[in-house]
């Protein structure tokens, strides 16, 4: 493209300070170095982890900041040393990465790359330790190595999936982070069997991904368990069979579901974050055969507490991190099966907003509407 080495001006929503609503700004974005690709983003969502940064309560605040990072685009130059993308190609920037060199990289059994896992407090580019944006000269930070709030964004090679150019980029793009997570931990990591049940802890866009996942892998009978009963009725699109408010009952809601159950489910994937609801996701499974997986991320002081002998009697207690999906091996072949109508993806994306409203999508996220706001970027 005629841009390619270029440094490219064009709009992004920067953050300038914690808490205030995004700034529509025309910013630099300096051309990619060594192992880095420069991509045009159509479509962005919105994640909870991007509200969690921008609030900035409990981390290392870093402002200015150009967040997002659910989103999908196309390649438009690639720096040095970069052979398996090129301009033109469909892509899914993701905010881990998979570097195919590293231990983990190498193992069949992990996805946590030691070059490019998640790093929430770095807000510069790996390669030089400086950022590829800036704002009349002054430098505005990354957000985990993504930053698609922004019409070109500069992410490092293996952060990027290059998927099927068919796949339309609007729905796809949600793929990028929660919708994987969530229906990744059911499928890859808990991995209920035909006919057998399972109990998903929070029914947020996750929690129904693994309710999603669930569905796909032919479960019998899927649990939703959630303190907010408005989100039972959505939950019915995703497959939940039926639902227990841990509110509605004078006992621990594991005691409820083993009763519910015959003894216990066979699988439990926690999407909260709560360290109460990890100790009754991994106590309400089944002995013998149960298995617990653990999404939601806990606050840095939580402990999880339990009676070794839960664990003695045959129950398997898991953690996973991003669905224990390698970003650039793995995401495409997720991409397929949207496009072959295993997994449904429309269902996850309630509101839809232009560029210029990005702070609306704020918004929607903070009254709790919806699930997914896509960001249209050339609206």
């Amino acid at each position: 493209m005629s841009t390619a080495g270029q440094v490219i001006r064009c709009k992004a929503a920067v953050a300038w300070e914690s808490g205030k609503p995004l700034s529509i700004e025309e910013v630099e974005v300096a051309p990619p170095q060594k192992d880095e690709v420069r991509i045009k983003i159509l479509f962005t969502s919105l994640c909870h982890t991007d509200v969690y940064f921008w609030d900035a309560k409990g981390q290392n605040p870093l402002f200015p900041r150009i967040l997002g990072h659910e989103a999908g685009g196309i390649v438009e130059s690639v720096g040095e040393g970069v052979t398996d993308l090129k301009p033109g190609d469909h892509v899914l920037p993701i905010f881990t990465g998979e570097c195919k060199e590293c231990p983990h990289c190498l193992s069949e059994e992990s996805n946590m790359c030691d070059l490019l896992r998640i790093n929430t407090d770095r807000g510069e580019m790996i390669n030089d330790g400086k950022s590829r944006f800036s704002v009349n000269g002054k430098p505005i930070y990354h957000f985990l190595g993504t930053s698609t709030f922004s019409e070109y964004t500069v992410v490092h090679v293996g952060q990027v999936a290059k998927i099927n150019p068919e796949a339309p980029l609007d729905k796809v793009c949600v793929l990028s982070c929660g919708m994987s997570t969530g229906f990744g931990a059911t499928v890859n990591v808990a991995k209920p069997k035909k006919g057998q049940s399972v109990a998903i802890f929070g029914l947020g866009a996750v929690g129904l991904a693994a309710a999603e996942g669930a569905r796909v892998s032919g479960a019998s009978r899927i649990i939703g368990v959630d303190l907010n009963p408005s989100r039972f009725e959505l939950a019915k699109n995703f497959g939940v069979t039926e639902f227990v408010n841990p509110k509605d009952h004078n006992k621990p809601v594991q005691e409820v579901i083993a009763e519910m159950t015959g003894g216990g489910v066979d699988r439990s994937v926690e999407c909260t974050g709560s360290i109460q609801a990890m100790i009754s996701a991994f106590e309400c499974v089944h002995d013998g055969w149960g298995v617990a997986v653990l999404v939601g991320v806990p606050n840095k002081d939580d402990a999880f507490k339990t009676h070794p002998v839960n664990l003695l009697n045959e129950r398997t207690l898991k953690g996973t991190f991003f669905g224990n999906y390698k970003p650039r091996t793995d995401i495409p072949a997720v991409v397929e099966r949207y496009m072959n109508k295993e997994l449904e993806l429309d269902k996850f994306i309630t509101h839809s907003v232009p560029f210029s409203e990005i702070n609306k999508a704020f918004e929607y996220m903070l009254a709790g509407e919806g699930l997914r706001c896509v960001i249209r970027m050339d609206a």
